[in-house]
């Protein structure tokens, strides 16, 4: 099916299912222990060895020898597999290093061997005993030396944009703000590991993962063993946390693979926390510029965003500018975005990559313009907004209700109790403070295909390799059969994270929800021609609702159209140029109030809001669920998140979660959710579009802006720390 006109009325707007709050169908099967993550598949998998991973212990160089002996020797081990005995490994398409290293170490903690054994103690062991030393190399480890010798990236394209006369509109604006800010290396930090278990059969692999996009992986496991696509079988139906970690093929799938291979039995990959960090990928640093000019009205007339990331060769930036491109009106406009060659672990998608850091810096430059102006921070935001592309005005915005999202937040939040002046509220020893912050998320959309099946009990079964990274896809792709198929919820059967499942758009992006809900909508409409032409009705008119099929005054039970056998329909969504003829995005407005102890420094979020406007919200509990996981993301990257760099050896010295500081229960306050009204027919026949990524954007820099109300102080670098805030305390009285 082509989505290329806007929707118009169809099965969706029934909302008998979609759109309620109905509680996750995985649910019971997570809280009792019987879901099966990738660690887990005790059944499936007769006698597996268990792999430990030995990553490098320098950041660039090479191998000069490898001691194995001692290890090969220990009790249970049955292979160890290095880059000399592992054959011809090709490079993933969505991998920057080589997943195996040796003898070329690109980073540090990159795998250089797996040592294989009859137990998990077992391998531990023997990997403690590999001995490897190596010729150091000099690497380049700090962003701000590399700034200088950035280059101009591939991606995005284009990499820098312009639109009037940006420089001539700043030096001749009458109010003029330009500052620079700074956001940490952040970790991913899910609660489930990323984890694999190999199984080799007749020359095929079966591979049980932890993985957000089943496709994407499977052909690059395919490509990096140099095997054929249709050899190679992902699965993976539960998922314990990913936020863009888990989006590529990391070492744990390939090491097991090879492990599996080289011990001629199925493999067990776990990675230990400290190789999440320094191993896999995490969101970069950033530098960011930003120049805003305006007129004393208010009106903004230049806008200037400049951002520096780095990466390993080969890799790519962090797109810290892109929402600024979209976001706020201005005639005149530029964004620049570079990329530093660093030698630090792979930098890479991380919860709403670029608009969730390039929203930390945006967000407080919108707050001190608007403190120069002598405006509210709302009405500021309010005054410039736009509803076309600034940088293409002939292109209007599909949906776009920042504005109300800002103001029904400032009612409900009670804005104007807002004390104006920094440092003038308290609350015994605590400096009280509010701030807020708009969100900005682009709504993207992927090709994306499901298989239905009916059978004779009435049951339909969806089977799409979309997976479940915590979010709910199984239950918004439940909702979506239930309602085109006119059945209760709980006669859907929902199969995800299989490679032999039709292809969808996978979790990531904010796409994965509209996308593969729309493509279950596509194979739903094909098996409601099928069953209505085993039923003698015309498709056309016939009603799916109560489990019955219905034209006019004739009505039939839904099983009936598989009394001879199941009823099985296939169909993808495949988008067309709507996406380019309007601009598509997702709006928030977030505040805060925060605490902070006049004496200490000590910043303590007292109470947070969210509103989205999102297009139909398919299900508001899990949607609340999304937003209000994303807002507590957003309080980790404000006030405690920062990978620390050995700038002179090369990785992140916290890469565990004793010294990587997450937010945790007590740290975390009410937390409120609204969803505004909103239907945009230009994104699919859900009328959806995403929200899981939405609700961080913007959330660290109300809490930055709310500090600043509170205390007086400005910080432009993350995480504010006590140490950042103390010198600038007002006094007590």
């Amino acid at each position: 099916m082509k989505f290329d006109t806007p929707a118009g009325k169809n099965p969706i707007d029934q909302l008998k299912v979609v759109g309620k709050p109905v509680d996750r169908i995985d649910g019971p099967l997570k809280t009792t222990g019987t879901a099966t993550y990738a660690y887990e598949w005790h059944e499936e998998i007769a006698n597996p060895a268990y792999g430990y991973v030995v990553g490098a212990g320098i950041a660039k160089g090479r191998v000069a020898s490898m001691e194995l002996d001692a290890a090969r020797k220990s009790p249970g081990v049955v292979a160890i597999v290095t880059a000399a005995n592992a054959g011809k490994l090709g490079k993933g398409r969505f991998n920057t290093a080589r997943l195996l290293g040796g003898p070329d170490i690109e980073h540090y903690h990159q795998a250089l061997a797996l040592v294989v054994a009859d137990t998990f103690e077992q391998a531990r062991a023997a990997a403690g005993l590999v001995r490897i030393a190596y010729t150091r190399g000099n690497g380049r480890f700090d962003l701000a030396h590399g700034k200088d010798s950035a280059i101009v990236p591939e991606e995005p394209n284009p990499p820098d944009t312009s639109v009037g006369d940006f420089a001539g509109a700043f030096a001749g604006a009458p109010v003029q703000l330009d500052a620079t800010y700074a956001t940490p290396d952040q970790s991913h930090s899910m609660m489930e590991p990323h984890a694999s278990i190999a199984a080799w059969k007749d020359g095929k692999l079966t591979l049980w993962t932890s993985n957000q996009m089943i496709d994407w992986s499977r052909g690059d496991v395919a490509k990096t063993l140099g095997i054929p696509k249709e050899d190679v079988r992902l699965v993976s139906p539960y998922i314990g946390g990913g936020f863009g970690g888990k989006l590529f093929l990391r070492c744990d799938a390939l090491l097991a693979a090879l492990g599996a291979r080289a011990a001629k039995r199925p493999v067990k990959v776990a990675l230990q926390r400290p190789l999440m960090a320094n191993n896999t990928t995490h969101r970069p640093a950033t530098l960011q510029r930003i120049r805003i000019g305006a007129g004393k009205d208010g009106k903004i007339t230049a806008m200037g965003h400049e951002s520096w990331s780095g990466d390993l060769p080969g890799g790519g930036p962090e797109v810290a500018v892109q929402q600024t491109r979209l976001l706020y009106a201005g005639a005149n406009r530029m964004t620049r975005t570079r990329l530093a060659v660093l030698d630090l672990p792979e930098g890479n998608a991380m919860r709403a990559p670029g608009e969730a850091p390039g929203l930390m810096a945006l967000e407080i430059a919108m707050d001190e313009m608007a403190a120069k102006l002598g405006l509210d921070p709302v009405e500021f935001r309010i005054l410039n907004d736009t509803q076309v592309d600034p940088e293409h005005p002939e292109r209007s915005f599909s949906q776009r209700q920042l504005n109300e999202c800002l103001r029904t937040g400032a009612r409900r939040f009670g804005w104007d109790r807002r004390h104006a002046t920094p440092g003038k509220q308290r609350d015994g020893r605590w400096l009280v403070g509010m701030g807020v912050a708009a969100g900005f998320r682009n709504n993207l959309t992927m090709k994306s295909a499901a298989r239905v099946r009916l059978d004779a009990r009435g049951v339909v079964t969806v089977e799409t390799d979309m997976t479940d990274i915590g979010t709910g896809s199984y239950t918004i792709i439940g909702q979506t059969a239930a309602e085109m198929m006119g059945v209760p919820l709980d006669r859907v059967v929902v199969r995800l994270g299989d490679s032999d499942f039709p292809v969808s758009a996978g979790s990531g992006g904010q796409w994965g929800a509209n996308s593969s809900t729309a493509g279950v909508y596509a194979a739903c409409m094909k098996l409601r021609e099928a069953v209505a032409a085993k039923l003698g009705f015309n498709a056309q008119e016939a009603a799916f609702a109560d489990g019955r099929v219905s034209v006019g005054s004739r009505s039939v039970p839904l099983a009936q159209a598989a009394e001879a056998g199941d009823v099985v329909a296939e169909d993808a969504m495949e988008f067309g140029d709507l996406g380019k003829k309007f601009q598509q995005s997702t709006f928030a407005a977030h505040f805060v109030e925060v605490g902070v102890d006049g004496d200490t420094g000590e910043s303590r979020i007292r109470r947070m809001l969210a509103v989205c406007a999102a297009g139909r919200i398919l299900n508001p509990k899990s949607a609340r669920s999304q937003v209000i996981g994303a807002m507590t993301m957003g309080i980790g990257a404000a006030l405690t998140e920062e990978l620390a760099i050995d700038k002179r050896l090369g990785f992140f010295v916290n890469h565990d979660l004793a010294g990587y500081e997450v937010p945790v229960h007590a740290d975390v306050p009410h937390q409120e959710v609204i969803f505004l009204d909103e239907t945009d027919p230009m994104s699919s026949p859900m009328k959806a579009k995403g929200v899981g990524e939405l609700g961080i954007c913007g959330v660290s820099a109300a809490i930055a802006n709310a500090i600043h109300n509170a205390t007086g102080v400005r910080v432009r670098e993350y995480p504010i720390t006590l140490d950042k805030l103390l010198a600038g305390l007002p006094e007590s009285s």
